[in-house]
């Protein structure tokens, strides 16, 4: 990854993780801006992780300026673990998000040694998908949930080392 780095969330990444909590784009497709007095609760349980979920700030190389957050977690269905990002939007566009979620799945599958990586993402939208699809993974369903359609997409360990430059 060459221009920006991951950090493990921090206290001090609280005002800036508030700030995509409530940005209405940013939430677009991640079910609406969260109220605020939910953000404390959310953010404590970034701060305690566990074995089966990590957290990280998205901070740009040269400036330091945290620029989004990714994770790999465990799925709400039990499915496996789940990339997921969410970026500031004058960040959009640019290959961030996609330089960040490559990171994820290499840590993934090289040092966690997982077998298979899912995301999951409104099919609505189109740039995260195009994201997912780039990096290899495939759209293997769909299902309505949190009000709208959504794709569940999938990459193995072994599609991965094909592509796996890094």
């Amino acid at each position: 990854m060459n221009r920006c780095v991951l950090q493990k969330i921090q206290e001090s990444d609280y005002k800036k993780v508030m700030e995509l909590y409530i940005d209405p784009n940013v939430r677009k497709y991640l079910g609406g801006p969260r109220k605020e007095e939910t953000i404390r609760e959310a953010f404590d349980s970034l701060l305690n992780q566990d074995e089966s979920g990590w957290y990280w700030a998205v901070r740009e190389q040269g400036s330091g300026e945290f620029i989004g957050m990714v994770s790999l977690d465990a799925h709400h269905d039990g499915e496996g673990h789940e990339v997921s990002f969410q970026f500031f939007p004058q960040w959009w566009g640019a290959g961030y998000a996609t330089e960040s979620v490559k990171e994820i799945l290499h840590y993934g599958f090289h040092e966690l040694k997982l077998p298979r990586i899912m995301a999951e993402t409104q099919m609505a939208n189109k740039p995260s998908r195009k994201l997912l699809e780039r990096l290899g993974m495939k759209l293997i369903k769909t299902c309505d949930r949190f009000g709208a359609k959504q794709g569940i997409y999938f990459i193995d360990q072994g599609e991965w080392k094909a592509n796996d430059v890094t």
